[in-house]
């Protein structure tokens, strides 16, 4: 072949690969990743910038919306260029993988029965490179493949560790920490329990007494002492990292209706919440000391900081959370308490409100289905964008997720991704 052929050639490649569409490189930055519920450090505050400071009448632009996911309260993760939620259809709980760029489904993977009090799924899968991993709301823990959505391995929460749950059955998002994953069967037997994240072969147990409550676990390494933090149906927990030992307990926001906001760690501190009327919030300090190596000791404990299910979000000063479920978010100073606003009528959102953080703003998602920008300021409460989400039927609780310029709502049977980049 002559040189001018293979430059007519290489011309016609060149040419031809301009028509084609551009596919986003989501894998190469994982700083673009939501891959588990509440985020990268499971405080709901997101790395994105360059948002938008205002939202147009209607809201943000849809970009597009996946129908199919089935019943359920769980969120969105966010990895590569998938997403992954679970919901309850056919009559089974179901794991599910979608396009990033367009919503399509790609596959589905059966995890448990269907149903439960309140109908549906409401853990958010957890990504950790080639795999996924689900729980259901009655304690079947699988380990997919992120590709196809095959099986690797799973458990029985009831079965395998006797494990022991609320009224409103498993809502936990497992947490990956290293080699192992670490989630909450609940019980005599094996209220935590460590396994090793590619076989589920289990690493250690820790037999508290707990039943299961509705928080997921978060790492503190409060005291110089690796440990992960839970909130079971007896309290706010310490477990040692390296072998599963008990460290400490805070019982005041235990032997509640259901303990549902995941704690959150501030440095040798944890903020802690629960709601239904006669809890509050508290923040904890850990230090060397004790019986078991980890001192806990309680700076406050506030029930004007209650918080049902919308979960707390803490940035820089300020503590942004609902007053228990009744759709006035508050903001308080996380280390006195002090309340510096609260909502009062603004608005058309009610009921319970979920708070993600990203670019200087609060994204509120209410009950109702309504979904705010809101600065985030310890002055007031002052709606900068709102739009109601139109299949909003059930509560609408699951929270709100920001990550690469877009906004993600789970409803229902859909999944909408909405453009709140500033362009």
């Amino acid at each position: 072949m002559s040189r001018l052929t293979h430059l007519s050639a290489a011309t016609a490649l060149v040419a031809a690969l301009s028509f084609l569409p551009c596919i986003p490189a989501y894998s190469a930055d994982k700083s673009a990743d939501w891959a588990q519920f509440r985020g990268p450090k499971r405080d709901n505050i997101s790395p994105d910038k360059s948002l938008l400071k205002e939202w147009p009448k209607d809201g943000p632009k849809l970009v597009w919306k996946s129908e199919g996911v089935g019943a359920g309260f769980s969120s969105v993760a966010v990895a590569g260029d998938k997403i992954f939620t679970m919901g309850d259809k056919d009559k089974a709980s179901y794991l599910f993988a979608l396009d990033r760029a367009t919503g399509k489904q790609l596959w589905s993977t059966k995890v448990g029965k269907a149903g439960g009090n309140y109908t549906g799924t409401r853990c958010t899968p957890t990504v950790d490179g080639k795999f996924v991993y689900g729980i259901g709301q009655f304690g079947d823990l699988v380990c997919l493949d992120t590709e196809k959505g095959e099986e690797k391995w799973r458990k029985d929460f009831g079965k395998d560790f006797g494990g022991r749950a609320g009224g409103w059955n498993y809502c936990e998002s497992p947490l990956i920490d290293g080699d192992r994953l670490v989630c909450t069967p609940g019980g005599p037997k094996a209220t935590m329990v460590a396994l090793d994240k590619l076989t589920g072969k289990e690493i250690w147990r820790c037999p508290s007494g707990d039943s299961a409550a509705y928080s997921s676990i978060v790492i503190s390494n409060a005291a110089g002492v690796k440990q992960y933090v839970q909130l079971t149906a007896g309290g706010t927990i310490g477990v040692a990292a390296k072998d599963g030992k008990f460290l400490w307990r805070f019982d005041k926001l235990g032997n509640n209706t259901a303990s549902i906001p995941t704690p959150i760690v501030l440095g040798d501190q944890i903020f802690t919440a629960a709601g239904y009327g006669g809890k509050g919030g508290a923040l904890l300090t850990l230090s060397k000391g004790g019986k078991t190596g980890v001192e806990m000791t309680e700076e406050y404990y506030k029930p004007e900081l209650k918080n049902k299910h919308g979960g707390v979000t803490i940035v820089g000063d300020y503590a942004y959370a609902d007053t228990d479920d009744s759709g006035q978010p508050y903001c308080a100073e996380w280390k006195t308490g002090e309340i510096k606003w609260k909502r009062g009528r603004e608005g058309k959102g009610s009921g319970s409100c979920a708070i993600t953080y990203a670019d200087g703003h609060l994204y509120c998602r209410y009950q109702n289905g309504y979904v705010t920008l809101v600065p985030a300021i310890g002055k007031s409460y002052h709606e900068v964008g709102s739009f109601k989400i139109e299949n909003c039927k059930e509560p609408s609780w699951p929270h709100p997720v920001v990550i690469g310029g877009k906004l993600y709502l789970r409803e229902q049977d859909i999944v909408w991704c909405y453009d709140v980049s500033a362009k």
